[in-house]
């Protein structure tokens, strides 16, 4: 199942902000001309009690009220707007619906997320509030699982993941990312793979084969949340990774391969993605469903 709300692409930004908000719709488009629209389903609004499972009460409320002031927004990377709240709260949403829905059928994606520079009492890098970790603390309150792996394959490191989870045994930060792009000060996640700039596919794809399979053999987690960042590509503007497109295809079918095969449920969501040219960034995006789609007999 794929969850999806006409709200991810419809925020008001400045002509040049460098954010490629109509990825979103453009990628469900794509969805649709393979066909797939009956497993496109809006997501309810996260609950402020689940958002507060990793951030800190007077942050969300402020956030929410747009009592934030100017350097917290300025950090965040978007400008406020009523619009934002509502789409931050449907892509929380979302991944909470795409984490339950996997535990019971294997696999659901969310369309937008994998806000993972979000920290417990601020925003950074396009991320106000950790929908995978917020979806991770949520399942475990309501005793649906008890031990969730997040497995960040994005070119930048999981900052805000790490730190808002770094106390906590119960779920395992793990991230693959560039040693020298954003966030310039690393935290510390439970592991992490610092890859230099203008890797290649066997050197990438043999690191995040290693790391999966380490991860969870040693935790033997109930679920994992994968973060499909598109921004490993050759082509990404902000990536400094040399990977093709093949790469990233092949690398999403290792991750979906490989929890098929240990009948882990997989939850995965879309990550960053930073090139000029919409269409041709949606292109690495769907490589993750050209996978996907190649195992149809798991899709439901």
């Amino acid at each position: 199942m794929f969850f999806y709300h006409p709200l991810y692409s419809q925020l008001r930004l400045a002509e040049h902000h460098r954010f490629p908000i109509k990825k979103y719709a453009l990628l469900k488009q794509r969805l649709l001309k393979r066909q797939l629209d009956q497993y496109i389903v809006a997501p309810q609004k996260a609950a402020i009690g689940s958002i507060i499972l990793c951030h800190d009460s007077k942050y969300v409320r402020s956030f929410i009220d747009g009592t934030l002031d100017n350097k917290a927004i300025r950090k965040m990377g978007f400008p406020w707007s009523a619009a934002l709240v509502e789409r931050t709260l449907f892509s929380v949403g979302a991944s909470i619906a795409a984490a339950t829905y996997a535990l019971e059928h294997g696999i659901a994606v969310n369309l937008s997320g994998g806000y993972h520079h979000a920290h417990h009492d601020f925003g950074a890098g396009f991320c106000i509030f950790n929908d995978l970790a917020i979806a991770a603390c949520e399942l475990i309150q309501q005793e649906k699982v008890e031990k969730v792996v997040i497995f960040d394959c994005d070119v930048h490191q999981g900052d805000g993941t790490a730190t808002i989870l770094e106390q906590r045994s119960d779920i395992i930060t793990c991230s693959i990312h560039c040693e020298r792009n954003y966030p310039r000060t690393k935290a510390c996640s439970d592991y992490d793979f610092a890859l230099p700039n203008n890797v290649q596919d066997q050197a990438y794809l043999e690191t995040v084969e290693q790391a999966l399979k380490f991860v969870c053999r040693v935790h033997q987690p109930d679920l994992l949340l994968y973060n499909a960042g598109a921004d490993i590509y050759a082509k990404d503007e902000l990536g400094m990774f040399n990977v093709s497109l093949e790469g990233v295809q092949l690398r999403d079918k290792m991750v979906i391969d490989y929890c098929q095969s240990k009948a882990l449920p997989l939850m995965a969501a879309m990550g960053g993605g930073y090139q000029r040219d919409v269409s041709q960034l949606v292109d690495v995006h769907e490589q993750f469903f050209i996978a996907l789609l190649n195992k149809p007999a798991i899709i439901v």
